[in-house]
């Protein structure tokens, strides 16, 4: 294999038969996310921020987390031309850079050299949101992420219905409520918008007491919607539970096969042709 094919089978982890240099490699990168979640957490608490020593250890723990990163990154976008994705040189690195994963590597490392080029602290600190997106990359290496996203993309469409019909539903509910308690409670239900807020905790159960209906009408509307938001939402529950059923059946049926030629473990099911000598009856 070449250089940038080793580079790419290294990056592009899969925990199927992958060990060596890859496994070690990638776990160093998983081990770096997770301690950049830490440090993250750790740096909000004020008598850990305002302690210098500590200060100074988060700057150069950040500085090393970028340095490795953006080291990742540009390899990432160098070696991507093995996948028959993007390999069609320049514009499949292209493709690449705006593919969702690119995204996340890249607003992961951007906040840092940004904030080099500015001393507006409000800035500084809104950027520093974006260095959540980390966390997300550790859905790369995570089979159990990697399969809530497949259930999650199969289901999009019949979530997306069971969404629009609750978001139809918390507006008429609240509209209807808004005329029932307006007139008695003007200063909490004093808006369809303001009212959207009841509609909200009523239908998730949740209750928080702070907007409630005080009318025979009211309360009345208001049971038939908290009954009605309970219904709503088993149904997404539902689908994406039964989409995880098919997935987990799906993946214990799945079968690997060794690739004699790069030495990479491959599912059958994605192998689309099986080329046979022409003499092979």
């Amino acid at each position: 294999m070449t250089l940038r094919q080793r580079v790419y089978n290294t990056l592009e982890f899969s925990a199927i038969g992958r060990r060596g240099l890859s496994l070690y490699i990638n776990i160093a990168l998983v081990s770096i996310i997770f301690l950049n979640s830490v440090a993250i957490i750790l740096h909000t608490v004020p008598e850990i921020r305002h302690n210098q020593h500590y200060e100074r250890f988060f700057q150069d723990f950040e500085i090393f987390s970028v340095i490795i990163f953006t080291i990742e990154y540009f390899l990432r976008i160098w070696s991507c031309v093995e996948n028959p994705r993007y390999g069609n040189g320049w514009k499949g690195r292209l493709r690449y850079i705006f593919s969702f994963w690119a995204i996340v590597d890249f607003l992961g490392i951007f906040p840092f050299y940004f904030t080099l080029l500015t001393s507006d602290f409000g800035i500084i600190r809104i950027l520093r949101v974006f260095r959540l997106f980390r966390l997300f990359r550790v859905t790369r290496y995570s089979h159990a992420l990697k399969m809530i996203r497949g259930v999650l993309l199969e289901t999009k469409e019949e979530l997306l219905i069971c969404f629009s019909f609750i978001i139809f539903t918390l507006l008429i509910s609240s509209s209807v409520m808004y005329y029932l308690e307006h007139n008695i409670q003007p200063e909490r239900f004093k808006s369809i918008p303001a009212t959207l807020w009841w509609g909200v905790i009523t239908m998730t159960t949740t209750g928080y007491g702070d907007m409630y209906p005080v009318t025979a009408a009211g309360k009345f509307f208001g049971g038939i919607v908290l009954i009605l938001g309970i219904a709503l939402f088993a149904l997404p529950t539902g689908i994406i539970a039964s989409g995880f059923m098919e997935q987990i059946r799906r993946d214990k049926g799945r079968k690997f096969i060794k690739c004699p030629h790069c030495d990479e473990w491959i599912d059958i099911q994605e192998v689309k042709h099986v080329h046979k000598p022409d003499n092979l009856a």
